[in-house]
């Protein structure tokens, strides 16, 4: 008797990856998160948390709340609060003002998938920019490589620069976000 063997197929995270914009914080008992960043500066609070393929990034300012996050799942996330949720593949790019307050939100996401060899070396080198950068940084394997979620984030006076890639071998997808919260 032939014993054959099924294979199912991975859903693509290219596909499921998404930025979603909260008008409220999230709460980390949702996540399970490997580093976190807090800065406090004049009237704003902003803080990063870096997890395995995504990340969250809260600004809060004169009660106003955005709140980020890159995930390729939306299981578990709350339904409340959310402003826009948009899709990751290809490239996109969404800005917004939040009524009532001095408070704007701007990203752009950008995605790649690519062959082994120039996803490691894409890999080599956005693991050396995280280094110099002194990022947030989770790096992990999946079945086919080394996977990375990076957080690099910039303070200046008025405003946070937050700039993300993860990193996924199994489909050779490089996913980078440019965000920028800031206080008019």
């Amino acid at each position: 008797m032939t014993q054959t063997k099924t294979t199912h197929a991975l859903p693509s995270c290219l596909q499921s990856y998404q930025t979603i914009l909260y008008s409220r914080p999230l709460h980390p008992e949702h996540f399970t998160i490997h580093d976190h960043k807090e800065i406090r500066f004049g009237p704003y609070q902003f803080e990063a948390w870096i997890m395995e393929g995504r990340h969250l990034c809260r600004f809060e300012i004169s009660g106003a709340c955005a709140c980020e996050i890159v995930s390729e799942t939306s299981d578990g996330l709350p339904d409340t609060g959310i402003v826009e949720s948009i899709l990751c593949a290809g490239e996109r790019e969404f800005e917004h003002r939040f009524a009532r307050s001095d408070l704007n939100y701007m990203t752009s996401v950008q995605t790649e998938q690519l062959s082994t060899n120039i996803y490691l070396s894409t890999f080599e080198e956005l693991d050396e920019f995280a280094r110099e950068e002194d990022s947030l940084v989770y790096r992990w394997d999946d079945e086919m490589g080394p996977c990375m979620s990076i957080l690099a984030v910039q303070r200046l006076a008025k405003e946070i620069h937050v700039q993300s890639f993860h990193l996924i071998a199994r489909e050779g997808l490089v996913l980078r976000t440019q965000s920028l919260f800031e206080h008019l």
